[in-house]
């Protein structure tokens, strides 16, 4: 049987090694992705958190607006009212 060639040994070992450190930082990028993952999962339960809470306050602002639609049409009123009675006055001399 012949001995094996000691350059093909060495390129086995180099091949066994660089394999072996692929697996090693496969294996690093796999936690770092699952620790993304989780991170991301949380940051995306906020931002549901926080859109629920801007569609509330989205409502309150609604309302607001509508109140303050209210009192403009009623400013108006008084302004016309006021007008109304402006005219009746005598001029001032």
């Amino acid at each position: 049987m012949a001995t094996p060639h000691p350059d093909l040994e060495r390129r086995v070992d180099r091949n066994t090694n660089d394999i072996a450190s692929i697996y090693e930082m496969l294996t690093e990028h796999q936690a770092e992705l699952i620790k993304h993952g989780r991170r991301l999962d949380g940051i995306d339960r906020r931002l549901k958190g926080i859109d629920g809470r801007l569609g509330g306050i989205d409502g309150r602002l609604d309302g607001i607006d509508g109140r303050l639609d209210g009192i403009d049409g009623r400013l108006d009123g008084i302004d016309d009212k006021l007008a109304a009675i402006l005219e009746r006055l005598p001029p001032a001399a």
